[in-house]
């Protein structure tokens, strides 16, 4: 019997409904996200007109807008997969890596433009909390600041992944472009600041020479690579962090210095491994991907570049021996011969 269809026009209507299934899997996982991140902001205040003077309902809240905020990033990851393997399988001249960056450049838009605002009515409600002249509560502070600390955590989470996937392209290369490389560190030590504080640490960035000048190479790697130092070294700081900017005749050079305890002599060769934590060796529960520094050693690698650890423990009584640093070495003109 003849329903007046045939398999083809079904085929393409298929493929039509779950091209639109995954078109809004992804925005309704951003907008989770979003309406997350909105409960976890304004927590603080939303139930003030219910309850007032009662703060019982902050911390279900705010978990909620965890939960919806996790639920609603895995949606939106979920079909960033599916809609790249199926562009995969479809053949065409466009990789599987390249795909999933343009569906990961497009989700990290969705997200960034809600992430800004929220960040903005944060900004907004600590303000209005310090006009009206009344002491805060203690947990409502904490959990602004804890908002303005977690803005850097989850832009260096979407990069971690971005990247991740570029990784696995053996066809992709840096771009390459003047760098202001002096100006991205500044950049990056400015997202941190706040955390630092909030963690009693002193970060400190200079470069030498003042006047830098301008490198040849790739600005986002570096900025990646350099965050993912700098993010490393707020976990292990007793006090202070130091970003030093140098250069010779044919390299440039960052060192990210930490004075904490310092890394394990048995655990030095291990840090670059992807996935290895020092828990990992000691089978306890990770407390972080182990993901950051692993990027970073291979971003740094595909750049012409190299990224090397030195770390000393306190052994006896003088505890300020103990630190760990980071060094990030990159060519100064990374262009193709032909093209000086």
């Amino acid at each position: 019997m003849n329903y007046g269809i045939d398999r083809t026009t079904a085929a393409i209507w298929i493929k039509f409904l779950n091209n639109r299934l995954l078109k809004y899997l992804r925005k309704g996982g951003a907008v989770l996200a979003a309406i997350g991140l909105v409960l976890v902001l304004l927590s603080p205040v939303i139930g003030e007109p219910i309850s007032p003077g009662s703060l019982w309902w902050i911390e279900p809240v705010a978990y909620i807008g965890a939960g919806v905020f996790f639920l609603g990033a895995i949606a939106a990851f979920v079909s960033v997969q599916l809609a790249s393997r199926r562009q995969g399988q479809n053949g065409g001249d466009r990789s599987w890596s390249r795909v999933t960056q343009d569906y990961f450049d497009t989700f990290a838009h969705d997200m960034g433009r809600p992430l800004r605002r929220i960040l903005g009515k944060q900004r907004e409600v600590r303000a209005l909390l310090g006009e009206t002249g009344e002491a805060t509560p203690r947990m409502v502070t904490e959990l602004l600041d804890e908002i303005e600390q977690q803005a850097p955590n989850f832009r260096l989470m979407i990069e971690n992944v971005r990247v991740l996937v570029d990784l696995e392209d053996e066809h992709a290369r840096p771009a390459v472009e003047p760098v202001d490389a002096a100006a991205v560190i500044r950049n990056i030590a400015d997202r941190y600041l706040p955390i630092a504080r909030e963690r009693d640490l002193e970060l400190v960035w200079w470069c030498e020479p003042a006047e830098f000048g301008l490198v040849y190479g790739d600005a986002s790697a570096l900025d990646h690579v350099v965050t993912n130092l700098v993010d490393n070294a707020t976990k292990f700081a007793a006090e202070q962090i130091e970003i030093r900017l140098t250069r010779n005749d044919s390299h440039f050079l960052i060192r990210v210095w930490d004075d904490g305890l310092g890394i394990a002599e048995s655990h030095l060769v291990h840090v670059f491994d992807r996935g290895w934590t020092p828990e990992l060796s000691a089978r306890r529960e990770k407390q972080s991907s182990g993901l950051g520094l692993y990027i970073a050693s291979s971003l740094s690698e595909r750049c012409g570049g190299d990224l090397l650890v030195e770390s000393k423990q306190s052994t006896g009584g003088d505890l300020n021996e103990h630190h760990a640093a980071f060094t990030l070495s990159l060519p100064l003109d990374n262009r193709p011969t032909a093209a000086r």
